[in-house]
């Protein structure tokens, strides 16, 4: 067998000691922020139960119709008591906090520290600041019980996708995910039907993962139907095997 001879560099060989003990103080700074933020949310919101994350696009406008049912949507969650949690920023985040802030439970918003485009929307009763992507998405899906994504860019599209992929490989437990608007994801949803499934990237029974509903009404009640066959908190068997987040 050929031995490889590759020079694979490691920190502690260093020889510049200064820039060693320098590289090591950064990324040992980054790893304590991280905790920080997961212990700060784990404080914040490990006892806020049930509650829904809602997703959608910074860019829509208070005049966008998808604005005023994002509000409407949220509303009835709280009302019927979901807290809310949202991305804190503008657009459909601002209209889920806005509707969750005028409802009967807490409105949640988790913001992350952005160059343009997020600026904290005033509607939170609870908010929560990340620099961090990956610790924030954490939060998203750990402390809710459904997923309710009205159209958006590559952010919405990301959550969306973690989700789903969580979820298909057990890595997190079964919550209803529902898409809100039929026009918008008709053609996402078509491909993966008409491309995925045929080309086996994915299995046909992943389908069922997701839900198309319109009606602010009605997604409150697809919501309640899905556990009224299955309890808010995760399943014995989810817990003793640590794949759910």
């Amino acid at each position: 067998m050929e031995i490889d001879r590759k020079n694979v560099p490691r920190l502690r060989q260093v020889t510049n000691l200064g820039r060693a003990t320098s590289k090591k103080a950064r990324e040992s700074w980054q790893m304590l922020t991280i905790m920080a933020e997961f212990i700060e949310a784990t404080e914040r919101l490990s006892e806020l139960h049930p509650a829904v994350s809602i997703f959608g696009s910074a860019r829509i406008t208070h005049d966008n119709p998808y604005y005023a049912l994002g509000v409407d949507i949220a509303r009835r969650l709280s009302d019927e008591g979901f807290a809310v949690i949202s991305g804190g920023g503008p657009g459909i985040m601002e209209a889920a906090n806005k509707g969750a802030f005028e409802g009967r439970s807490p409105s949640v918003g988790l913001n992350i520290e952005l160059p343009r485009e997020q600026t904290a929307n005033t509607w939170q009763n609870i908010s929560l600041s990340f620099r961090h992507f990956f610790a924030r998405k954490v939060a998203f899906v750990k402390y809710a019980d459904a997923y309710v994504v009205l159209p958006g860019g590559f952010g919405t599209l990301d959550e969306l996708m973690e989700v789903l992929t969580l979820i298909q490989t057990g890595k997190s437990r079964q919550i209803p995910v529902i898409l809100v608007g039929t026009t918008f994801w008709r053609g996402l949803l078509e491909w993966f039907t008409n491309q995925l499934v045929p080309d086996g990237m994915i299995a046909a029974k992943d389908m069922n993962l997701v839900q198309v509903i319109d009606e602010p009404a009605n997604v409150v009640d697809a919501i309640f139907a899905f556990y009224e066959a299955r309890e808010m908190a995760p399943p014995e068997t989810e817990k003793q095997t640590g794949s759910f987040l």
